[in-house]
């Protein structure tokens, strides 16, 4: 009979420049909170919202003019953000941001935290520092300060954004998502067979979870218990 001996895993893929992204966290840590006894394993996955921003990014408002057409279009997007942010406690803080950032290096980061443990805390950090602070995820002495704030070492960190590392292995997990049909943010890959598309309400993740754990509780043969 199948059992819950391996932790149920989901891939959170995100980009963490997507306001969505922290508010599916959010309504992803409410889920879990739900389902606390059962061993679930996240790992945060990367996407590019806008792969086309340079690497050193972007004016904010050159960027929300060429996204948005304008300042009226930007507002009407962000106030439904803040709405639902603010349901889930987060408050944003949009007009502290000075720079649209190409994410890769962000990405580049929370890929060398997973197999350090931090991965959750890095991708915490990196969500409130562009969010809540108005960081720069971009520059690469801010992310090591909060890379070194959420448990990963300050000098290798600096060592390896120094240098290419990773890059192409980042830049083909996004292909990846979106050859398996992902295109927005976020998406909650369930145990690897069903996605959670959107910041979805915690129940919804729930459900999910709990279809996997009825899936694995039926033998092998698919006789009843």
């Amino acid at each position: 009979m199948n059992d819950l001996t391996q932790p149920i895993t989901i891939d959170v893929v995100s980009d963490v420049m997507c306001p969505w992204c922290l508010i599916g966290k959010r309504r992803l840590e409410q889920a879990l909170a739900q389902r606390e006894g059962v061993p679930i394993t996240v790992r945060w996955r990367p996407f590019q919202l806008d792969a086309t921003i340079p690497e050193e990014g972007m004016d904010r408002q050159e960027y929300l003019n060429r996204k948005f057409g304008g300042p009226d279009g930007a507002k009407s997007t962000y106030d439904r953000v803040r709405d639902a942010g603010a349901e889930e406690g987060i408050a944003f803080k949009f007009e502290d941001i000075k720079k649209s950032p190409n994410t890769i290096d962000a990405h580049r980061l929370l890929r060398w935290a997973d197999p350090m443990g931090v991965q959750n805390e890095v991708a915490e950090r990196l969500f409130a520092l562009y969010f809540l602070e108005g960081g720069d995820l971009t520059d690469k002495g801010v992310l090591a300060d909060n890379a070194e704030k959420a448990g990963m070492e300050r000098e290798v960190v600096e060592s390896l954004l120094a240098g290419d590392s990773d890059k192409d292995e980042v830049a083909q997990e996004i292909a990846t998502a979106a050859q398996m049909g992902v295109t927005g943010v976020p998406c909650f890959i369930i145990d690897g067979k069903y996605a959670v598309m959107g910041a979805q309400p915690a129940d919804v993740i729930v459900g999910a979870i709990d279809k996997i754990i009825e899936e694995r509780a039926v033998p092998e043969d698919g006789s009843a218990a």
